[in-house]
C-alpha cells in the first residue's frame, strides 16, 4: 500500500487534548457546528436525535429545485400556475393566488425568502406533478447525499409524524446545496426582503443583519421543532454551518448560531492543505484505460485546528490497493490521515479527479496476470 507524507512542519510534542477549545453550551435542543472545507465536527449536541425539521425542509426542496434548474426541466422564467391545494397550504405563505402564474424565479424567493409554504408546493407540484411524487424524490436525494435518519413527507415542513430529521443531516443537506450550487446560493439566500402581491416580507434570518460574513441559510418554526436555525458564515477563506434545532425563540435561535459561528472562528485556525481539484497524487490503476489517475479534492481542503497549532499538521495519503477500473470521477480512492503534533486528528476521504473507463480485452488480461503474481 502506497503512503505519501505532507509534512508542513516539525515541532515539540504537545499533548492536543489538553489544548482543544471549550465548545459553549447553548440554549436548544440539538446542534452542530461544521468546518466546510473538511467537514470537521467542531462542536455538537445530539446531532443525531431525530426531530421535527419545520421549515429547515425546504433546504431539500430548494436543492431539487436548484438540481431541475441545472437539468433544464425547469426554467427561471417558466410561469406555474397555482393550484387550489397549493393556495390552500397553510403556514407561513407568499400569498400567490389560484389559477394565476407564477414565475419559478418568484417562487424560489417566496421559498427562501419569506419561507411560502403555497410557494414549496407549487414548485414542487410544476417539478413533480404532485407534492407526493417530490416527497418520493426528496427521500431517494437524502439516500443520495448520505441523509440517512432522515424522512420527508412533504416539500413544506408542515408537521407529520413521519417527517423528521437530524442536525447531522442538515448539515449534510446545507453543506451540498452551497457546494453543488454556489451561484444560485449567493443569489437567493442573502435576499433580506421580498415584495410580492404587494407584499412585504423580510428574511426571518436574524442573522442577516447582525453578521456581515452570514450569507445564510434557513429558520425554521413549529410548536414541536421550536425555532430552528441553519446559518452559515464565510471569512476570509474558511466557510463555518452551524445547525441550531429546539431553541425557545427566534432571538434565541439567533444569539445561539452566532455564539456558536465565533466560538469556531475565535478558537480554530484554518489550514488550507490542498486546492480544489489540486492531484494530492498520481495514483496506480490497474485493467483501465489509463495506468494512473488523479486524486484529491473537489473543493478547497481546509482544515481547522485549534488556535497556534497550524505548524504542527501532517497529512498521509493511503490509497485502496488495488484500484482497478472502472473508476468514476469522485469514487473514493484513498483516505487522508491528519496528525497534529504527532496526534491523530482525523481521517478524510480523497477522490478521483478524472474517469478511467475500462481497458480493451488484452489489456485487462494483462493486468490480471500481473495482479496474480502481484
Amino acid at each position: 500500500m502506497k503512503i505519501i507524507a505532507f509534512l508542513f512542519a516539525l515541532a515539540p510534542s504537545i499533548v492536543l487534548a489538553q489544548q482543544l477549545p471549550v465548545p459553549p453550551a447553548l440554549a436548544a435542543k440539538s446542534w452542530l457546528l461544521i468546518e466546510s472545507g473538511s467537514g470537521q465536527t467542531l462542536a455538537s449536541q445530539a446531532e443525531d436525535e431525530r426531530l421535527e425539521p419545520a421549515s429547515l425542509t425546504k433546504l431539500m426542496t430548494a436543492y431539487l429545485t436548484f438540481a431541475a434548474l441545472k437539468q433544464g426541466t425547469l426554467k427561471i422564467d417558466q410561469g406555474i400556475t397555482v393550484s387550489e391545494r397549493a393556495w390552500r397550504t397553510g403556514g407561513s405563505k407568499m400569498f400567490i393566488r389560484v389559477g394565476h402564474q407564477v414565475p419559478v424565479e418568484d417562487l424560489i424567493k417566496g421559498m427562501i425568502v419569506q419561507s411560502g409554504n403555497d410557494a414549496c408546493v407549487a414548485l414542487a407540484e410544476g417539478i413533480a406533478g404532485s407534492e407526493e411524487n417530490f416527497a418520493q424524490m426528496m427521500n431517494r436525494e437524502a439516500q443520495r447525499l448520505g441523509m440517512k435518519a432522515s424522512s420527508f413527507r412533504n416539500s413544506t415542513g408542515l408537521p407529520d409524524p413521519q417527517h423528521y430529521t437530524t442536525a447531522r443531516d442538515l448539515a449534510t443537506l446545507a453543506g451540498a446545496l452551497i457546494r453543488d450550487f454556489p451561484e444560485d446560493y449567493a443569489k437567493y439566500y442573502t435576499i433580506k426582503e421580498f415584495r410580492y402581491n404587494n407584499i412585504t416580507q423580510h428574511n426571518r434570518n436574524r442573522l442577516l443583519w447582525l453578521d456581515p460574513t452570514v450569507d445564510g441559510v434557513k429558520t425554521g418554526h413549529t410548536d414541536a421543532a421550536g425555532y430552528c436555525l441553519i446559518s452559515s458564515a464565510k471569512r476570509g477563506p474558511r466557510r463555518l454551518l452551524s445547525v441550531v434545532l429546539g431553541a425557545a425563540s427566534d432571538s434565541v435561535r439567533a444569539q445561539e448560531s452566532l455564539k456558536l459561528l465565533n466560538y469556531g472562528f475565535q478558537f480554530y485556525d484554518a489550514v488550507q492543505l490542498y486546492a480544489k481539484d489540486q492531484a494530492v497524487s498520481n495514483l496506480k490503476v490497474w485493467k483501465g484505460a489509463s495506468s494512473t489517475l488523479k486524486a484529491g479534492f473537489t473543493s478547497d481542503f481546509i482544515l481547522a485546528v485549534p488556535k497556534g497549532f497550524g505548524p504542527k499538521v501532517q497529512a498521509d495519503l493511503v490509497s485502496q490497493q488495488p484500484l482497478i477500473a472502472p473508476i468514476s470521477a469522485g469514487q473514493t480512492v484513498g483516505t487522508m490521515k491528519v496528525s497534529v503534533d504527532g496526534k491523530p486528528y482525523g481521517e478524510f476521504p480523497v477522490v478521483a479527479l478524472e474517469t478511467v473507463p475500462q481497458a480493451g480485452f488484452i489489456g485487462r488480461a494483462i493486468d490480471s496476470v500481473r495482479l496474480w503474481f502481484k
